[in-house]
């Protein structure tokens, strides 16, 4: 895909209406610098070549592209196929963006990364990149989600990392986020700032989604061998939205490929305790990009809620809200109780125990396979593995035993 493609940034960050750096003056120049950067390591074959090397001998990458036969017979109607991103190195498609956020970190001169989390995926794969490449690092972490993911709080703490509990506000991802900035910016020629998603102030909106698209280029490459054709459907969740545009970007320009981004429908769209941004948001400016909010009449970010803390942020990537305008990109959501229901059948049908995050995904596959033909192909990204949630969600199951 070229970099003239309308679903692309234009050199200032701007996907249409949404995008760019809307940043205090102070900020402006460090960012500048890792958009500078990001640019002269896209093009630096020894980068390149680096970052291949850890992908396939570290991460282990290919990631499979495994045909769930089983799923496919329960639900009949079209063949389902899961990117199995869940088998990388420390259990989902984060370490992919987080290994080439520690190599353009160390190519800055930074000694350390510090980044916001809410699963704990992003904070234990950047850990684990800083880790392998030896920066400092530093993990900022909504103390109900350090709660809820108790066991990548401890991951990351024996890799090393500094983990901190945010306790202001939500005590969620979106105040990890703003206490993480803030550390940033008071030492930002220390700091390397390593956004865990396709969220922020350009460059990091298209850089993570290039580190990402690894994900959509292997998968194309996977069905045309399994299946000799295109999907008809691709699915993934989407909070922020990295793990999604990693399968989408792959599949822009094919517009026979039908794409569903499936967000956190909570508790219900008719009240205050849901996580769908595209659905039910405005256009709104947060975390320095033009995106679309949820917000309160004020223009403040709202309370929001997901079933999987990595999905409850208020804001989405900009180049999805681009996507949904040019609707290339059709949007739909799931509630907590239909996220939970499709954890418990892959971990039953196919024996795989999926994130709840990727959980949400297999909620519309469950939806949707079933009005399609037998010859119809869909991929869903499993965008990681559900070990940090089998707790919490054992939890819930003895709560809604008990009532």
């Amino acid at each position: 895909m070229t970099q003239t493609s309308p679903y692309r940034a234009d050199a200032e960050g701007n996907f249409g209406e949404f995008g760019g750096a809307e940043l205090p003056p102070f900020l402006a120049g460090p960012i500048a610098e890792v958009a500078t950067a990001y640019a002269e390591a896209m093009q630096d074959p020894d980068f390149q070549d680096q970052l291949q090397a850890l992908l396939r001998t570290y991460v282990g990458r290919p990631s499979l592209l495994y045909f769930a036969e089983n799923l496919t017979r329960r639900l009949g109607g079209a063949k389902i196929y899961l990117k199995r991103e869940d088998l990388n190195h420390t259990g989902a498609h984060k370490i992919n963006h987080c290994l080439g956020e520690a190599l353009l970190a160390q190519r800055m001169g930074k000694t350390k990364v510090i980044a916001e989390t809410g699963a704990g995926q992003h904070g234990v794969a950047l850990a684990t990149a800083a880790a392998l490449v030896g920066l400092d690092c530093e993990i900022h972490m909504g103390a109900i989600d350090v709660e809820k993911q108790h066991p990548n709080v401890v991951r990351m703490e024996l890799l090393g990392a500094k983990v901190v509990a945010v306790e202001a506000g939500g005590r969620s991802l979106k105040e990890a986020v703003d206490s993480a900035f803030g550390v940033y910016a008071a030492s930002p020629d220390e700091y390397f700032f390593a956004i865990g998603s396709v969220v922020g102030p350009h460059p990091y909106p298209s850089m993570v989604r290039d580190f990402q698209s690894v994900v959509g280029r292997e998968a194309r490459a996977q069905i045309l061998e399994a299946e000799g054709k295109l999907p008809n459907v691709l699915v993934a969740a989407v909070g922020g939205g990295s793990n999604a545009l990693g399968l989408f970007d792959a599949f822009l320009e094919d517009e026979s490929v039908r794409i569903q981004g499936v967000e956190p429908a909570g508790e219900g769209l008719e009240g205050d305790r849901h996580a769908a941004t595209m659905t039910l948001g405005t256009p709104g400016t947060l975390h320095g990009m033009r995106t679309k909010v949820l917000q309160t009449e004020s223009g403040e970010p709202s309370p929001v809620h997901s079933i999987a803390s990595g999905l409850d942020y208020p804001g989405v990537g900009p180049q999805h809200a681009h996507l949904e305008q040019l609707g290339r990109v059709e949007y739909v959501s799931v509630t907590d109780a239909e996220t939970l229901a499709a954890f418990q059948t892959l971990s039953k049908v196919e024996g795989i125990i999926p994130a709840l995050e990727s959980s949400h995904a297999l909620a519309q596959v469950i939806k949707l396979a079933p009005t399609l033909p037998a010859d119809a192909v869909i991929v869903a990204n499993l965008s990681g593995r559900g070990d940090k949630d089998v707790d919490f969600v054992a939890e819930r199951l003895r709560d809604a035993a008990a009532v």
